[in-house]
């Protein structure tokens, strides 16, 4: 989503862009046209066949037209690694002597190394990945993503700058806050990086009166895991997994009282951002990426990814803290209309993308 909102964004402000991605709709292809332009929301897309279907997402037929086409463009700008679409695309960009933006959003951290694929991400970072990213200008989403990024390469530079997020059209839903019960909510992908085990664990041994919702879906097998967790420890009775949100999600955010994410790793988190914008207070991880920005603007709370410190804040937020949340739910979404305003934000992008070519 942030991806798109930035390819539209920068239309709208009068740069030429141009889209090239696969068919890959997760383990199915999209109903598209291959390799023919298609407008986008304005923003003109190019869906070339991948021959892999798995997250290789190789497409030699992207790649073809790439060589042939990539010298009429200022820069290529890539936002992912570790697939064969985004290596190769680099590699042929430098040869063909085009800038390169990298927009890792989350792919190089330490952890990224740790958690999947370890051997293989390895020996491509080892063999040709950390060659052709020495030779990017890399794009960072967060000053944590930043420090991440330098522990693994040396690139030309690094430029921060935060995601597009696309915040609801209405008026935020006016809630008192906060409840007699403490509303928790959980809104994200469920996979080990998110941390919903150690919320699970923390909450045997919460005080407060709580109750937890769910959002969001994942592998069949960890949910049903994590079910099981809830269940042991004894607080299922507490819990409601409603699944993927999307239409509505801005009134769920806005029903609750806290956000919650004990993410192992996060380069950014959009999701926090949209919490706050229809004012609700969040709780993170210091792994998130938004945690410097949440303490700096004082809207919310930072906490480290165990189970009992995860405890102790929601414990200390209910009994001490409800002042702060009434706040927060006044103040938060004019701060985050400020800061994340599309218009402005647009402009920071291509101040980037101007100084790269200015700097040549």
């Amino acid at each position: 989503m942030s991806v798109s909102m930035l390819a539209e964004q920068l239309v709208k402000a009068g740069v030429s862009v141009e889209v090239f991605t696969t068919t890959a709709n997760g383990k199915t292809e999209l109903d598209v046209a291959p390799s023919k332009p298609i407008n986008v929301e304005g923003v003109m897309v190019r869906y070339f066949k991948r021959v892999t279907k798995d997250h290789s997402h190789y497409s030699p037929a992207l790649l073809t037209a790439l060589w042939k086409e990539v010298k009429k463009f200022d820069i290529v700008h890539i936002n992912a690694w570790w697939n064969l679409v985004s290596i190769f695309s680099c590699l042929i960009a430098m040869m063909r002597k085009v800038p390169v933006v990298l927009s890792a959003r989350g792919t190089l951290s330490p952890y990224s190394f740790q958690n999947k694929n370890i051997g293989p991400k390895w020996a491509i970072h080892n063999l040709l990945g950390k060659r052709l990213l020495n030779g990017c200008q890399v794009h960072a989403t967060s000053e944590r993503e930043r420090e991440s990024i330098n522990k693994l390469i040396n690139p030309k530079s690094i430029t921060v700058l935060p995601n597009f997020v696309k915040l609801t059209l209405t008026e935020p839903v006016t809630i008192d806050v906060p409840h007699v019960v403490l509303k928790l909510l959980f809104f994200s992908r469920i996979e080990e990086k998110k941390g919903l085990d150690i919320l699970l664990n923390a909450l045997k041994t919460v005080s407060a009166p709580y109750h937890l919702t769910i959002a969001g879906d994942g592998d069949e097998g960890y949910v049903t895991s994590l079910k099981t967790l809830a269940a042991a420890n004894k607080i299922d009775d507490n819990i409601n997994w409603i699944g993927f949100r999307h239409n509505n999600k801005f009134e769920l955010l806005a029903e609750h009282d806290l956000f919650v994410l004990p993410s192992h790793d996060e380069n950014f988190g959009n999701a926090v951002i949209e919490a706050l914008s229809v004012g609700t207070a969040v709780l993170i991880s210091e792994h998130v990426g938004l945690s410097d920005y949440v303490t700096h603007n004082q809207l919310g709370w930072i906490c480290k990814n165990d189970e009992d410190a995860l405890s102790k804040a929601i414990n200390d937020i209910f009994e001490a803290r409800k002042a702060e949340l009434t706040r927060i739910r006044k103040e938060a979404p004019e701060t985050i209309e400020k800061d994340f305003n599309g218009d402005n934000l647009v402009k920071r992008y291509i101040d980037m993308y101007d100084q790269l070519l200015n700097n040549g």
